[in-house]
């Protein structure tokens, strides 16, 4: 099974994904850890990836494209794989189209994760965590037992920048002028099932299951 995963930040993708990788037996594929590998393994491709890094500059499409295609063609993706975070362009997936053409692997289905804007900002702008020790809570669906406090450690809860009100909005806007393209793209190739994300992680997952036609 190949498989895209797509929905805005803080709509639950990762936590589908985990169920996947376990219901089908495949990797997920990210960016980010591609560049890590091939950036730790000091190979050609992650010295030029980290060369653009390096300087605070987007690592150009041709070359995302050049380390996915050494990813999918490892041994563990010979039964597919889930992209997860990628493509995240038209360009990057008209690039990954193609590539998967070449290769004579291409996508099954696109796995679209719904969730409205205001609720991913109450989900994520709500979250707080300890810095010591790590636990996470939440406004609405996890409160600690005293104000700003954790109850492991008694330390000072924080908020991530990643998950202050005003990052969060500035990410959707991001996710709509340029990944939200994307649905379009796939329902043209009849690939897209439509997942309602508003739910337990139970009941979101039952529902991409049955989209998938699996138990």
């Amino acid at each position: 099974m190949r498989l895209i995963l797509l929905g805005a930040p803080g709509a639950g993708k990762g936590t589908q994904a985990e169920m996947l990788i376990k219901l089908y037996d495949i990797p997920c594929i990210s960016t980010g850890n591609i560049f890590r590998e091939h950036i730790s393994n000091n190979t050609d491709l992650g010295k030029q990836a980290k060369a653009f890094m390096d300087e605070g500059k987007l690592v150009p499409d041709s070359l995302v494209i050049e380390l996915v295609k050494s990813r999918i063609t490892q041994d563990d993706c010979k039964n597919g794989m889930i992209f997860d975070g990628f493509p995240r362009t038209i360009p990057q997936a008209e690039a990954l189209d193609a590539t998967l053409a070449d290769l004579n692997i291409p996508i099954d289905y696109v796995v679209n994760v719904e969730v409205p804007d205001e609720l991913i900002v109450e989900r994520m702008a709500g979250r707080t965590v300890c810095p010591s020790c790590g636990a996470s809570y939440h406004k609405v669906s996890k409160k600690e037992k005293l104000a700003g406090t954790c109850d492991l450690c008694n330390s000072k809860l924080v908020q991530r920048d990643d998950d202050k009100e005003e990052t969060v909005k500035r990410r959707l806007e991001i996710y709509h002028a340029q990944t939200e393209p994307l649905i379009a793209h796939y329902k043209l190739q009849g690939k897209v099932l439509d997942i309602d994300g508003v739910g337990t992680v139970d009941e979101v997952r039952a529902r991409v299951k049955q989209a998938l036609g699996v138990n």
